[in-house]
């Protein structure tokens, strides 16, 4: 079982790259994703950033700078991330990290546009959201051997 779901492929390989700022996450299948310490944090699984339920998602600011401290495992299916800003209570799954990296480029966007009707920005010095240029969202494909 990978994850929650049966069919989400297991991980391989995880990295935590700290100079660029990037956790690599690299999955059976074959695709890899990168994601910015930013897109981890303003996407978090846990109640403070997702809310109870519909409707009650906390809009994440000022996140642009964060880093990640460390990488905890949660069993068999799980890790959870120890961010800068003390953030440390979001378990991602199997499932869930390789949601977010299909899903990535219209997560961003829409956080982004979310942070823009708010009038909120990513980070201190910084203007309107609109403006700040996005982490490139990127999936690496391994050459077939």
């Amino acid at each position: 079982m990978a994850g929650l779901e049966k069919d989400t492929p297991l991980p391989t390989k995880i990295v935590v790259h700290s100079v660029s700022r990037a956790l690599e996450v690299e999955f059976a299948d074959g695709r890899n994703f990168r994601f910015p310490f930013e897109f981890l944090r303003v996407n978090s699984p846990s109640a403070e950033v997702r809310g109870h339920g519909k409707g009650q998602e906390v809009l994440q600011v000022g996140k642009r700078d964060v880093l990640i401290d460390r990488v905890e495992p949660v069993g068999q299916y799980a890790i959870q991330p120890c961010f800068s800003d003390g953030h440390d209570s979001g378990i991602y799954s199997w499932d869930y990290l390789y949601w977010l990296g299909v899903n990535q480029p219209d997560l961003w966007l829409q956080y982004l546009a979310n942070l823009a009707t708010s009038g909120k920005t990513r980070g201190a010095g910084e203007g309107p959201a609109e403006a700040a240029p996005a982490p490139r969202a990127t999936e690496l494909r391994r050459p077939k051997s």
